[in-house]
């Protein structure tokens, strides 16, 4: 694959399906990390926020799910959700750019998965229905994990832009 790196040189891409699946396990743990204090705190402050989170589990399980089994769950997704940008970022020429990416990553999927898939999965109506209150939490946590993969995927960017 070819790349588009910051010198007018084209760079190899070099993306090893063992180290993506690493990338993808360490920066979407991260990425899982990072939104979880920000729930917590629109959850204390009285604001819908993971409100798919139990009820996937509850779906994909056949059971009320417990904190480990939701935490789990958690961890999976995050791994799952951070492939797609892995995959993308070291096409981006500058640590900007991967940024402003990772952001709009992480707010296209609360706009297709959270607001629009899962709602219509369930049977619920979409945050656009409830308003603002119920859109913003969970947005700002989606962008939250966008960027936290963003900035913790400096490292294998840089793996994958090395010429072999």
């Amino acid at each position: 694959m070819r790349c588009c790196g910051g010198s007018s040189a084209m760079a190899e891409l070099s993306l090893s399906v063992r180290a993506l699946a690493w990338a993808s396990v360490r920066t979407g743990t991260l990425a899982a990390l990072a939104m979880m204090p920000f729930g917590a705190l629109f959850r204390l402050l009285g604001l819908r926020v993971g409100h798919y989170g139990p009820k996937f589990a509850a779906w994909l399980f056949g059971t009320e799910p417990g904190p480990l089994l939701l935490f789990m769950q958690h961890l999976v997704l995050g791994w799952l959700s951070a492939l797609p940008l892995l995959l993308v970022l070291p096409w981006l020429a500058t640590r900007r750019s991967r940024l402003l990416a990772s952001a709009a990553y992480g707010a296209g999927y609360y706009a297709v998965v959270n607001a629009l898939a899962l709602p219509l999965f369930f049977g619920d109506p979409t945050p656009w229905q409830l308003g603002w209150p119920v859109i913003y939490p969970s947005l700002v946590v989606h962008v939250v994990f966008g960027l936290a993969v963003g900035w913790s995927a400096e490292g294998f960017v840089a793996h994958a832009r090395r010429p072999r």
